[in-house]
């Protein structure tokens, strides 16, 4: 059976339906790699009404018992966070599987009884080798960080013209940093590689370079939606106001410093370090660093300018603009 957007008339309606689709906060076209075929992604429910109370209820407004619409996604996800670990949840799991049409053959436990509550299937482990790096041999390579929707550009400028219309995407506000600090001039117009995670995807994520553990750093935030209808948004500022925790690493054939900021967002409950905990730590790329509990969310991973340049598909995709569905092993 044919895509819808396969059809050509309909190709040719993608830009005012895209349109249509961030107008009312209901999706957005994903780009397919290797292909010119797109697919639309639904906005779950949740992160819609949330956009809703953002721009039509207005941040000062008042509701629910004199709750700000911040307080309330927050409730909101630390409260869907907390039923989701709960036993009960396991009744979920199923229709889960079947609305996104996950794919059981690569998990490492593929009897969903085994699962003891829905986040735990969630950040649900693949079998080893599901995912393999290419060109494993060459240290100088980047993969992606995670199962996501990919946008890259080669500096931070390019990222807030084409895609973060935020006009709080700064570095230093990203790593809650001055801006005369050792950290900000390091990253100074850094390249950015965005990797946003949609709630079908395996949400665990991985080292995108062979490198050495740092420190992490945690930054208390907000629970918006990380949905392109709100990076989207100007005057919006996702990613330097959500929940957000930074892992800093070094890149073993350089010795530069790489930022892997992993970013909370609406019904995230949490966001777990693994090896990206293990201060010292060698790692190597496509190495699980940590992962999310439920809900949508992003990895930003900044790189110092020049450390890395980015494959020409995903630049011209990123520049139209568009997100690259990809998996961990992909360079």
């Amino acid at each position: 059976m044919h895509r819808l957007t396969s059809i050509p008339f309909v190709q040719k309606l993608i830009p005012g339906l895209q349109d249509v689709a961030a107008q009312y906060h209901v999706g957005n076209f994903v780009q397919m790699r290797g292909s010119s075929e797109k697919f639309f992604e639904s906005m779950p429910l949740y992160p819609r009404l949330g956009m809703h109370l953002l721009y039509y209820g207005g941040t000062q407004i008042k509701i629910l018992h004199n709750q700000t619409v911040e307080s309330v996604l927050k409730d909101l996800s630390i409260h869907q966070g907390a039923a989701y670990d709960s036993p009960d949840s396991v009744k979920n799991i199923p229709s889960f599987v079947e609305t996104y049409s996950i794919q059981l053959d690569d998990l490492l436990e593929p009897d969903l009884t085994k699962y003891k509550c829905f986040n735990d299937f969630f950040y649900r482990k693949l079998k080893p080798g599901a995912r393999p790096v290419q060109n494993e041999d060459d240290p100088t390579n980047l993969c992606s960080a995670a199962d996501c929707r990919l946008t890259v550009y080669n500096s931070v400028d390019l990222a807030r013209q084409f895609w973060i219309k935020g006009t709080g995407f700064q570095i230093p506000l990203l790593l809650n940093v001055t801006p005369d600090s050792d950290l900000a001039k390091a990253f100074d117009n850094a390249s950015v590689g965005i990797f946003r995670l949609a709630p079908a995807d395996y949400h665990r994520f991985h080292s995108p370079i062979d490198g050495i553990v740092g420190d992490t750093v945690d930054i208390p935030g907000q629970y918006y939606t990380v949905n392109p209808q709100a990076v989207n948004e100007p005057g919006f500022d996702v990613f330097t106001a959500n929940k957000r925790s930074i892992l800093y690493m070094t890149h073993q054939p350089t010795g530069k410093p790489v930022a892997f900021v992993a970013i909370g967002a609406m019904l995230v409950g949490s966001i777990a370090w693994t090896a990206g905990a293990n201060k010292g730590a060698a790692v190597k790329r496509g190495e699980e660093l940590g992962y999310f509990a439920y809900g949508g969310s992003t990895v930003v991973v900044l790189f110092p300018k020049g450390l890395m340049e980015f494959d020409a598909d995903l630049v011209e995709n990123s520049e139209k603009p568009i997100e690259t569905l990809m998996k961990v092993s992909c360079d």
